[in-house]
């Protein structure tokens, strides 16, 4: 049994070590707000934070992170910087397709969390391993200045 904290949560689950993060999460936890884009850690699509740290659950083996505090998208809402962020993306209808969101905004919210000023080139920095087929760069940029105004 290998022992997880997701989203404040305890859970013991029964899955072999190598398992990536990404299928406990969505097939035994049923945490679905984590999508499969690549398999590859290559899209973003999969973006968990672990100990406050974005991290690509699709190559993450479930037992290196045994122990340690992971955030799935469905606990985004529960901090100020994730509901600025949730907010901002609302406001400035941010989503087409809506499939790499989740990756987006994990990734946003780790930036506001360590940056609450950031620059274009922050931004862009900080969200590069995040792709988006739909192309709405712009809006999701524009998004995280808002959320950064938003807890100024």
């Amino acid at each position: 049994m290998i022992r997880l904290n997701v989203n404040g949560k305890l859970h013991a689950v029964d899955v072999a070590p190598d398992t990536p993060l990404l299928w406990v999460l969505r097939d035994t936890l049923g945490l679905t707000g984590t999508k499969y884009g690549c398999g590859q850690a290559l899209c973003g699509a999969c973006t968990v934070h672990v100990d406050g740290v974005p991290q690509r659950s699709c190559t993450t083996p479930v037992s290196a992170v045994a122990g340690r505090k992971i955030a799935t998208i469905e606990n985004a809402d529960r901090s100020r910087v994730g509901k600025a962020v949730q907010e901002a993306w609302r406001k400035l209808d941010v989503v087409q397709c809506g499939y790499c969101q989740s990756g987006q905004i994990m990734s946003a919210i780790a930036l506001l969390s360590q940056n609450r000023k950031p620059t274009d080139a922050d931004i862009d920095t900080a969200l590069a391993g995040n792709l988006c087929r739909c192309a709405t760069y712009v809006r999701i940029r524009a998004a995280v200045h808002l959320a950064a105004k938003s807890l100024a």
